[in-house]
């Protein structure tokens, strides 16, 4: 009888091959096991997908435990198509884990399958009646497709410039003009050549864009300095002065999970500085994240899966200091969820944006605003349709005080889930003012400020930009009062109130400061021929320096009049006291005190000394040079002339900033000085600005 081999050796072979695919089962699982507890969703959803294909179809459990996880991992890694698919076989498979409808509910939403979407929460909703998520996609399912057929007035675009073939997002715009942005990207020319474990694409880098004179935007290149590094980088936000950069970094580590925290570093010319780690919390097992700075530079907001919040990932804020941050605080609901919420960013005008798959909205991540009430908290709303779309919309920013700027969107025919720039802006009709705090006959005063105060109960500080202007949007019909300050200054006093437009409307307002400590020429004052006697065109001038002393009513000054070194010495300095005691007669008849005002001739004993602005606009005179009588004779005819004509000028000097006031409220016992009553200042004393002006009254 003929012995037939296969029937021993096939089975045998069977059942050794058999043995290996289960062996190779169980290895690759816990090599998917050990990824995801180290937050590498990529490595761990291919190990869990190479575990699912070496089971049975005939063990169900088995087969719906390893979709399950897969799917969570494409989740996090945004493969929305991928994670649907995983969603369902675990669903399919039978999984005892509830939360698989769930998930997939929220998969179908992401992909615009709202009647999927819906049957799959109604199913989740009646295991867990009152779970916060589900309810919140039963209601999107309604809300989105509504949003889709009626959108709003936004305009948004796909911005390809900013575009590369791999994820770019969280653009940042800085600069007074918005002349840069900043945007965290995948692309290929991140740093170093590995990919990440984590998205399976190399690691984020910050990348920046600038506008050429054109005022066209050109290619992006690497952020300048240390930002950059063999990690993840990204998802940034300046301070308001422009200074100080905070980003999130997640740092790797092949023997434990590495959390993401948030650094910052500051701006040294063109580059940036090494960054230092934002010591935060001493929570080292929570991630620190999406770093957002209030307008008024006091607070951080940031993203944190913490103990204490809402869920998921919430919004925190702490307090910025001098020796680091305070404590803690959860900005709680309505804000946020069981959910998560993240991407914090601010407008301007202090409205805060967000982007949330908590709240009810399109699928995924959607943009949210959110309004401080002073009555009822924080209002919060949905951007809709079009900012908002199925996939993940996040990470605005905006282009100064407008309603227009930039953000990122997974939206479109984007199977991997890689996110574009997108602009967007929202048609308004604005009355805006422009301002501008300088050094009257000066230039521009980065370190001024201006206090503002409007009938409807407005009342804020306002800091320039390093050009020494600044915007604010005007409220039609409102009486607002403005105070330019700057230390080392004088103030000035504006007011003005915007009627109702159907257009947007620019108002300027300048703000030029006269210095403390030096002599500021009085323009536009003139005298009949050889004679001190003041003529009609010098009114104006005249009633803006009584407009001045009002509006500064602690000052005293001294009035100086001088000459050019044409004619005697004792007849010009005669004329010149004239001239400046006519000055004073107007101004006490104006209703300004006497003691107050000092008039003093110099006829030609002090010759005018050449400043920038001066330099700048007589380019045959250097700053730093005096005009003496010597000098001019060196010029020529027309130069001669010019020099003359700035020499016969009509200046004032403060002498003193505290008119008006006790040796009390300067914190000066009158026994301590002697009993003597308070001495007014000589005309070379400097004496301090008050840091902060009297109140304002509209």
């Amino acid at each position: 009888m003929k012995y037939d081999v296969t029937k021993h050796i096939l089975p045998a072979v069977l059942m050794l091959l058999l043995s290996l695919s289960c062996s190779n089962e169980s290895v690759y699982f816990k090599k998917g096991e050990q990824r995801y507890a180290m937050g590498e969703y990529f490595q761990a959803a291919t190990y869990y997908k190479r575990s699912y294909q070496r089971i049975s179809t005939k063990d169900r459990a088995k087969r719906a435990d390893r979709s399950l996880r897969m799917g969570i991992c494409y989740a996090q890694i945004n493969n929305t198509q991928k994670a649907m698919q995983a969603f369902q076989n675990a669903v399919r498979y039978g999984s005892p884990d509830s939360t698989a409808l769930l998930r997939l509910g929220q998969q179908q939403l992401k992909l615009a399958n709202y009647k999927g979407a819906r049957e799959s929460f109604e199913k989740y909703l009646a295991l867990d009646p009152g779970n916060e998520l589900a309810r919140a996609g039963l209601l999107s399912c309604e809300l989105a497709p509504q949003w889709k057929a009626e959108p709003n007035l936004y305009i948004v675009k796909k911005e390809a410039q900013f575009s590369s073939n791999r994820s770019d997002f969280s653009p940042m715009l800085v600069g007074d003009d918005a002349e840069m942005l900043i945007v965290t990207s995948t692309r290929r020319d991140a740093t170093g050549d590995d990919l990440s474990a984590i998205t399976g694409v190399k690691s984020a880098d910050m990348f920046v864009a600038r506008k050429d004179e054109a005022k066209r935007w050109k290619p992006m290149e690497p952020v300048e300095g240390e930002i950059n590094s063999e990690y993840e980088e990204g998802v940034a936000c300046m301070s308001p002065d422009g200074k100080t950069m905070y980003f999130t970094r997640c740092s790797s580590d092949p023997s434990y999970p590495r959390y993401a925290e948030i650094y910052k570093s500051t701006r040294s010319d063109a580059t940036w500085s090494k960054p230092t780690k934002c010591e935060i919390s001493k929570d080292t097992l929570s991630s620190f994240a999406h770093p957002a700075v209030s307008p008024d530079g006091e607070w951080l907001y940031f993203v944190s899966d913490m103990p204490g919040g809402e869920g998921g990932y919430d919004i925190w804020r702490t307090p910025i200091t001098k020796d680091g941050f305070g404590g803690v605080e959860n900005l709680g609901r309505p804000i946020n969820t069981s959910g998560n919420e993240m991407f914090p960013s601010f407008r301007p005008n202090g409205e805060l944006y967000f982007s949330s798959d908590g709240h009810p909205g399109m699928g995924g991540l959607d943009l949210f605003k959110a309004e401080a009430d002073s009555l009822r908290g924080w209002i919060v709303t949905n951007l809709q349709y079009p900012m908002n779309s199925p996939l993940d919309d996040f990470g605005m920013t905006f282009e100064g005080i407008y309603n227009r700027g930039y953000f990122s969107s997974s939206r479109g025919d984007n199977s991997r889930g890689w996110e574009n720039i997108y602009s967007f802006e929202l048609p308004e009709v604005i009355q805006l003012l422009t301002g501008w705090v300088y050094e009257r006959d000066g230039y521009e005063l980065p370190e001024g400020l201006v206090y503002v105060v409007g009938d409807d109960g407005t009342n804020e500080k306002v800091s320039v930009r390093g050009d020494g202007s600044f915007q604010m949007v005007l409220t039609p019909g409102v009486n607002y009062v403005l105070l330019g300050t700057c230390p080392g200054y004088l103030n000035v006093k504006q007011e003005i109130c915007a009627p109702p437009s159907s257009e947007s409307v620019e108002y300027v307002m300048q703000f030029p400061l006269p210095p403390i400590n030096i002599p500021v020429l009085i323009n536009n004052i003139f005298y009949e021929f050889d004679k001190a006697t003041l003529t009609p065109q010098s009114t104006t001038a005249l009633d803006s320096l009584v407009t001045m002393m009002n509006e500064n009513p602690s000052i005293t000054i001294e009035l100086a009049s001088h000459c050019d070194y044409k004619g005697n010495d004792d007849y010009n300095q005669r004329l010149s006291q004239r001239r400046a005691q006519s000055v004073v007669d107007y101004l006490i008849s104006h209703g300004i005190k006497a003691d107050r005002l000092t008039a003093v001739g110099y006829g030609e004993s002090r010759p005018k000394v050449v400043r920038r602005r001066l330099a700048d606009t007589y380019h045959f005179l250097a700053e730093g040079d005096t005009l003496t009588e010597q000098y001019i004779l060196t010029l020529n005819d027309e130069q001669q002339e010019i020099c003359n004509s700035l020499n016969r000028r009509t200046e004032f000097r403060v002498l003193r900033t505290t008119y008006g006031t006790t040796l009390q409220e300067l914190g000066v016992h009158p026994q301590a000085a002697g009993e003597q009553e308070d001495e007014p200042a000589t005309a070379n004393e400097e004496e301090p600005q008050a840091d902060e002006p009297d109140e304002l009254v509209p």
